[in-house]
């Protein structure tokens, strides 16, 4: 996981997957990248491990829906923690907080305010589905 973590500092990634020897760095914002992998992917998901700047509960749902054995996460809310262990996922941090803020600082993440009060992660799954496809 160091390598992953020292990969995702060195080269300004949003998150970097490993999978069955391969080595995979992502650039986009938000949950774009997980998302797609969730879509066109998915396999490369299971059993992973990730090293991730931000996860909120959307981020670590889409992990837990694909299959992610361990997280790393620079930051991580409490929701996206609570869920990813029920799931016996393996999850190390540098920061826990309540909640993901936006990009503008002054409100909460859109996808996090999406999920935080849902339970199933088919139904966050489907929530951001509808979300990204809103704002392409």
């Amino acid at each position: 996981m160091k390598t992953l973590i020292d990969i995702l500092h060195q080269g300004g990634y949003s998150c970097v997957i490993r999978n069955h020897g391969e080595t995979r760095t992502f650039k986009q914002r938000g949950v774009a990248d997980l998302w797609a992998l969730c879509q066109d992917n998915e396999n490369f998901l299971n059993e992973a491990q990730i090293a991730d700047k931000v996860v909120g509960k959307g981020a670590a749902a889409l992990m837990i829906r694909g299959g992610i054995k361990e997280v790393y996460a620079d930051v991580i809310s409490t929701p996206a923690l609570t869920l990813l262990q029920s799931y016996g996922t393996r999850v190390t941090f540098l920061t826990e907080t309540d909640r993901i803020v936006n990009r503008q600082g002054n409100g909460l993440c859109p996808v996090e305010t999406l999920c935080i009060q849902l339970q199933s992660v088919e139904d966050m799954y489907e929530e951001i589905s509808k979300f990204i496809n809103r704002n392409r």
